[in-house]
Parts: structure tokens; C-alpha cells; sequence
């Protein structure tokens, strides 16, 4: 997400950055690229003027005149002026009620309303320790009962029956009166969705809402539809008292302007974000994060919660005492760490939380991509445990075999086997004394030129 405008706005506060002093001109220039850049990352109109009319107050005031590195002071007005326009500060979700409290999902179809259910069940079982009740009141569409029925059980919550004969309030009280029984915390229901905003869905869900007075609704809303998801959230929170938004499909929108365009249009919190596809791809939406991000200072804190959640550390513990010891880092333990990167949504998704790896060349990338991943697990799980934990007695024929099993070319099967060879080499140096500062100089020289202190030619 964000890929666009961090690669534009990246190029225009880097001219700036370095000025020793700023100008009406060269302020006037900045601001030019960076309403350009806002533009075309789909960013509602309003919210653009309002953005580059503040920024340009801040930017020709006192706090920057009298600053040391004025270029500097404009890139973190900038940011300050990001962060302010998605919320300042993540809204997490009000449950302080009698349980269970209850939490209705409003959207379009298709916006991935029924999914994020899922997802949402999943954030509070695991990370707020809450028991889950998650019922489907859209009677229109039989399969959207069904899909969340087999998402429930996907992430181990429970699901209340319920079917097209039914009317939608009926389903949603008779979901709760169970849960009240069962001493549950939290009701989730999924209301139905139109392809369009139309006077009868509103009256049907807003009829829902009186019933069931839920103590958040939440709006669902794609962000691949750009400022028109900021728009169609306006429409919504006409007819409803919306408490915020979770924004959808967040890894397949490179522009970012529903994310930017939503709070102010709407003036509702964005709460969280959808990554990816699978259950847990579910993240709380921070301003201050996602504005590091678009600057492309990274986002270690997301990164560092990630791993705490989404590590083996028992099996990450494991190959460190055995690398420490003196034993070899074998292809099976490099196939342990490469699940444990894909769970945490691939590489990619990792560099993207550190700091300056919007510069990585497109080449670079590419290697790093969710494509190299799959190839390279096919590669090893195409050898038997015998290569796996010797790898020096893989040669030609072996090769061969390992390549076709893997449905790839010899020439890949040597880039990873050479790539390994590398990982191991690096893992030895950590042995004995000043072994992790040795490993990173060996992970420096590893990096592309010029990044993160690696070679320079």
C-alpha cells in the first residue's frame, strides 16, 4: 500500500530535505509535487486542499524559519499533517459493555464484509482474550451464511445458525439471547450488502441497528476504490451512527487514497486495516505508523508486534542453541525459517515495515518476492531428508531430479543452494567470541550497494 505516493513524495522531500534554507519559490515547488503525488494516489480533492493549505502555513512560519535544517522541519510538517489527516492516533474498539457486546459489520458486496468478520473474531480471541459469537444476518445470499460458517470454524469460533427464511432482526436477537446465555463477550453480526448504496438497504439496516443497538458499527469498505470508499462511507454514516472503518484489500492498493481521504470526508476512525487474505491478516490501523511508512521511515513497531505474535520462538530458539553449539544450519532448519517469514506475510512484507527499503531497485525486490518463496520451498521439499541435512552430496542428477520434482530449473535449484550456502557461512560466524557483530559484517556485504551500509563501488 502507499507504493505510489511514497515513491513520489520520497523524490520530492529528498530535493527539499537538504535545503539550508526555504523559500516562498522552493516552498511553492514542494508543494506543487506534493498535491501532484496526493492527486494521484486518489486522494479526495477537499482533503488535498485542506492538506497543502496547512502544510503551506507551517511551512513559511516561524517554526521553520528559525530552524537550523528548515528542510528537515518541512518533511516532518509533512508527516505531522499526514498522521493528522487519517486520525492522529489509533481508536481501538469500545467493548465496555454489559456482555456481549455487540458489534455490527456494514458494506457494499464484496468489499470483504464476511471475511473481515472472520478476521476481527480471530484479532479478539487472540489478542484481546475474548470469547466470540460471529452470526450472518444477510438473508440474501445463502452462500455468505455458509462462507462464514466455515471461516468460524477456520478460526475457532462459534457460529450461530441461521437461514434466508428468517428475517434479519430475529437472527441477530436470537444470537444474543444465546450468547448471553453462554456468558459470551462478544456478538459480531454480519448484515447483507447491495452492490450500491440503495433507500432499501438503508432502511433494512438501520431497522437492524434500532434492534440490536450494538456499541460499535463498523464500516467495511475496499480501499482499491480509492476516494470513492471515503464517499460511499459518507452514504453509510447518513443513514448509520458509525463508530469507524475497517479499510479491506490494503496489499493490492498502491495509492492509499481512501486511507488519506476517509477520516476527513467522514470524520469517523479508520480501526483497522485488511493486509492479505489470509485469517490473521488484520491489523490496528496507526496514523503515526502508516505516515512513517508513506515517508518511507518504516514501521519497526508493526514489524516488532508481528514477530512477537507470529514467531515460533520455541523453533527460533531451537536453531539458535544448535548454531551457537557448533552444529550445521541445515536446508531443513532454512525451510523452518522460510515458513516462519511466510506466516509473517512474506519478505517483502517485512522489508516494507524497515526504514528506507522503498530504495531497493525493482531487481532486488523481485528476489525477495512471494514468487521466489514458493519456488524455493517446491525446491526443498522436492530433496530427500538426506540432502536436506547434507546438501554437499547434491550434484548433477540430483540437481536434475530436484528440478523437475519442483517443477523449476537446474539454475534454480544452484541459486539456492548457493543463496544457503551464504545463510551458512553467516550462521558459523556467530559462533565463538564477537560472532554476531561478525554476522552482520557479513549481512553488510551481502545487502546491495550503497544500502544500509553496505558496499559502496
Amino acid at each position: 500500500m502507499f507504493e505510489n505516493l511514497q515513491e513520489r513524495l520520497g523524490k520530492t522531500l529528498k530535493n527539499i530535505s537538504g535545503r539550508g534554507r526555504l523559500t516562498e519559490d522552493n516552498i511553492k515547488d514542494t508543494l506543487r509535487e506534493v498535491r501532484m503525488a496526493l492527486l494521484e494516489a486518489d486522494v479526495a480533492l477537499p482533503v488535498v486542499r485542506d492538506f497543502v493549505k496547512v502544510v503551506k502555513e507551517r511551512a513559511v512560519g516561524v517554526e521553520v524559519t528559525k530552524s537550523l535544517s528548515p528542510g528537515q522541519v518541512f518533511v516532518k510538517i509533512v508527516r505531522q499533517e499526514l498522521e493528522k489527516a487519517m486520525g492522529e492516533a489509533n481508536e481501538e474498539l469500545n467493548l465496555n459493555a454489559q456482555p456481549p457486546a455487540v458489534i455490527m459489520m456494514a458494506g457494499l458486496q464484496g468489499a470483504g464484509k464476511t471475511t473481515s468478520v472472520a478476521k476481527l473474531a480471530k484479532f479478539l480471541t487472540e489478542r484481546k482474550k475474548k470469547s466470540v459469537l460471529v452470526v450472518s444476518a444477510d438473508v440474501y445470499r445463502p452462500a455468505a451464511i455458509k462462507q462464514l460458517e466455515t471461516l468460524a470454524t477456520e478460526v475457532k469460533v462459534e457460529f450461530f445458525p441461521s437461514d434466508i427464511s428468517q428475517k434479519p432482526i430475529d437472527i441477530a436477537n436470537n444470537a444474543i439471547s444465546h450468547a448471553k446465555r453462554k456468558f459470551i463477550d462478544v456478538v459480531i453480526v454480519d448484515t447483507a450488502g447491495r452492490l450500491h448504496v440503495d433507500s432499501n438497504m438503508m432502511d433494512e439496516i438501520k431497522a437492524l441497528h434500532s434492534a440490536v443497538k450494538p456499541i460499535e458499527t463498523l464500516f467495511v469498505v475496499d480501499a482499491m476504490t480509492g476516494q470513492d470508499a471515503a464517499n460511499t462511507a459518507k452514504a453509510f454514516d447518513e443513514a448509520l451512527p458509525l463508530t469507524g472503518v475497517i479499510l479491506t484489500k490494503t496489499d493490492g492498493d498502491a495509492r492509499g487514497g481512501a486511507a488519506l481521504s476517509i477520516r476527513h470526508i467522514t470524520g469517523k476512525p479508520i480501526k483497522f486495516m485488511g493486509v492479505g487474505e489470509r485469517t490473521d491478516a488484520l491489523e490496528p490501523f496507526h496514523p503515526d505508523r502508516i505516515a512513517s511508512r508513506i515517508l518511507g521511515m518504516g514501521d519497526v513497531l508493526s514489524l516488532i508486534e508481528e514477530v512477537e505474535m507470529k514467531v515460533d520462538k520455541e523453533q527460533a530458539a531451537k536453531v539458535a542453541n544448535k548454531v551457537l553449539k557448533g552444529d550445521d544450519f541445515t536446508l531443513e532448519d532454512f525451510a523452518d525459517q522460510l515458513k516462519q517469514m511466510k506466516n509473517m506475510g512474506g519478505m517483502m512484507s517485512m522489508l516494507d515495515k524497515l526504514p528506507g527499503m522503498s530504495n531497493l531497485p525493482d531487481a532486488v525486490k523481485n528476489q525477495m518476492g512471494d514468487k521466489s518463496f514458493i519456488q524455493m520451498e517446491a525446491i526443498i521439499s522436492s530433496m530427500t531428508m538426506k540432502e536436506r541435512l547434507r546438501p554437499d552430496i547434491i550434484k548433477g542428477s540430483r540437481k536434475k531430479r530436484i528440478a523437475s520434482g519442483s517443477g523449476t530449473q537446474v539454475q534454480d535449484v544452484n541459486k539456492l543452494l548457493k543463496q544457503f550456502t551464504q545463510m551458512q557461512k553467516m550462521m558459523k560466524k556467530m559462533k565463538g567470541k564477537g560472532g554476531m557483530m561478525k554476522m552482520m559484517r557479513g549481512m553488510k556485504n551481502m545487502m546491495p550497494p550503497g544500502m544500509l551500509g553496505g558496499p559502496k563501488f
